[in-house]
């Protein structure tokens, strides 16, 4: 049987199933996954990581998925691991049925993220801001010299800066299980 949705891998696993990988299938061998492709595809992505995976896919003409298994192995002790959770918010493309389907095909468990809650995440109460305390005022050319200031801002933050991040995640999140997930103001935003 070949698990392809999380309701489908749900129920595989509550009858007993314990591995995480596909069953095999028929079908002709992939012959896109080869070292050439790979490294390829690593060095268009390290040259400029605000290509999409379909801009890289017409690229190296291979298919999306195949791009998508590349990145996704590109640091393969981290998803062999699988003692983490994927947190994102509800943004509509973090929703769709396309990132859902890669999250279920990869086995990625992601931490649902209540509604109106803009207050856990991450990046709004931690990396944004620190983002906009060091470029406000600045004037900018181009877009290039804007992700150059943007990576320069990001090379600052230090391990501390990222602990204290999730410090902060926990107490927020631990105030929202508190209000039973009810909307709140006010006092999520006083860490």
């Amino acid at each position: 049987m070949c698990c392809a949705t999380c309701f489908e891998w749900h129920a595989c696993f509550k009858k007993g199933r314990t591995s995480l990988k596909d069953d095999e299938r028929s079908g002709r061998p992939s012959t896109s996954l080869t070292p050439k492709n790979v490294e390829t595809i690593r060095c268009l992505v390290h040259e400029d990581r605000w290509r999409t995976i379909k801009d890289i896919a017409a690229i190296v003409n291979v298919s999306y998925g195949t791009v998508q298994t590349i990145l996704t192995c590109d640091s393969p002790e981290l998803w062999r691991a699988g003692n983490w959770l994927l947190h994102d918010d509800n943004a509509p493309s973090h929703r769709a049925l396309a990132t859902r389907e890669f999250l279920a095909h990869n086995s990625i468990i992601s931490c649902p993220h209540p509604p109106y809650s803009p207050d856990l995440a991450p990046c709004d109460f931690f990396l944004f801001p620190k983002m906009k305390l060091k470029l406000k005022g600045c004037q900018f050319d181009g877009l290039e010299e804007i992700q150059r200031e943007s990576q320069n801002v990001l090379g600052t933050l230090r391990e501390q800066d990222f602990q204290h991040a999730f410090q902060q995640w926990q107490r927020r999140w631990d105030r929202c299980v508190a209000a039973q997930g009810d909307y709140f103001e006010g006092d999520a935003a006083q860490t």
